[in-house]
């Protein structure tokens, strides 16, 4: 299908077609490691299932359709995609990275691939000049916008005018947006990446991510690393999350209805300080997210005026809204970053990022915005008295 259609007609076909042998509707799920062969090196196309599944290519047809990319690539999570991206990368490789990312990509760089000789320059590429921290020596930047808790908004095309004058890749974790609401490679991103594991799938019962790029060499060396390291997503995960791409459209639209009615609540509670939601036009990161992004989901971040332990019992007392990680699912979910996903960034380190003791992050569902707003609120007021709740033993 053209990436001429409409976003909405894209989640539910594109890249994927009629099963030719029984025209069954839906993709298979091929739940097989191996596959027959006539004759010794003669086959159909398939061989061995870390190499070729066929429902593992109706995913990356299809998201490559929606990120307008030349093709896609999967693993079996976000983190393995990122892990791709830093071994197509030299010895010594330098990198830019936006200050405020996701913990685990944090830790991945840091203790996995910074004692292998790579070199990481954190920079705030939401407010600096991207000449002033992009040098001739700079091999890849790496950013989120929005970013992982602070949702601040970079501007991409900048980035990447700058990127290319200096011969580096530039690589969007497009997470949070969707394709839905802001496409990266159109603003001169390299590669886009996503883990599925949120709202592209949508419902919380699946771990993946993908790769997805307009170059055919840069997708060449991503689909070698995928074959040869060996990261991928089985069947079923993928077949889910192809299940979940067709709701894409309409469950952003009511994540992103229900976000900004929590954000004017929020806005006027007298116990709540900084809040974030790029759409919201008294966001620092308005302007920019306005020219580059189409809308925002269900993602806001928050301070609640207290202290560490009274955020906790706030996380704690919540009724709909459940206190796990991850985000994007259909159902309301919160975290206190300090406690959870940024934990193994150094307290001092998150502290000057801004992620204060006191940051919530809502990822807001589709439930009743009546019910969601009557729950954070509660639980606001419940959280005055110390002895509201307990932690576990």
């Amino acid at each position: 299908m053209s990436n001429d259609k409409h976003l909405n007609t894209r989640a539910i076909h594109g890249g994927q077609h009629h099963e030719p042998i029984t025209g069954a509707v839906m993709q298979p799920i091929f739940q097989t490691s191996t596959y027959a062969q006539p004759w010794p090196a003669k086959h159909t196309g398939y061989e061995y299932s870390r190499t070729q599944n066929p429902t593992r290519e109706a995913l990356e047809r299809a998201l490559a359709s929606l990120e307008g990319g030349l093709g896609a690539v999967c693993f079996g999570s976000g983190l393995a995609a990122t892990a791709t991206v830093m071994q197509m990368m030299p010895a010594g490789a330098k990198i830019v990275v936006g200050d405020d990312v996701y913990g685990g990509t944090y830790r991945q760089f840091e203790r996995v691939f910074r004692p292998h000789g790579y070199g990481f320059r954190y920079a705030d590429l939401s407010a600096v000049d991207p000449a002033d921290v992009i040098d001739a020596e700079t091999t890849l930047v790496w950013l989120e916008s929005p970013t992982n808790p602070l949702l601040k908004v970079t501007d991409i095309a900048r980035v990447a005018e700058r990127a290319k004058a200096v011969g580096a890749l530039v690589v969007v974790d497009n997470t949070f947006a969707t394709p839905f609401f802001q496409n990266p490679l159109d603003l001169g991103a390299d590669i886009v990446l996503h883990s599925t594991t949120k709202y592209l799938n949508g419902h919380s019962d699946v771990v993946g991510g993908a790769l997805i790029t307009r170059s055919a060499a840069l997708l060449d060396q991503l689909r070698f690393l995928q074959n040869a390291v060996g990261a991928v997503p089985g069947p079923w995960d993928t077949w889910l999350t192809l299940r979940g791409l067709k709701t894409l459209g309409v469950r952003m639209e009511r994540h992103q209805d229900n976000a900004m009615k929590v954000v004017e609540w929020l806005s006027a509670h007298p116990e709540v300080g900084l809040i974030r939601y790029p759409m919201w036009d008294q966001d620092p990161g308005f302007a920019v997210a306005s020219k580059q992004m189409r809308g925002f989901g269900g993602m806001i971040s928050f301070v609640l005026n207290a202290d560490l332990a009274r955020a906790e019992r706030f996380c704690a007392l919540t009724e709909i809204f459940t206190l796990a990680e991850s985000l994007g699912g259909v159902e309301s979910l919160l975290e206190l970053p300090a406690s959870m996903t940024h934990a193994s960034v150094p307290a001092a380190d998150r502290r000057a990022r801004g992620i204060e003791d006191g940051l919530v992050r809502l990822s807001v569902g589709i439930e009743h915005i009546d019910d969601l707003i009557g729950d954070l609120e509660q639980a606001i007021e419940r959280s005055k008295d110390p002895n509201s709740i307990k932690p576990p033993e």
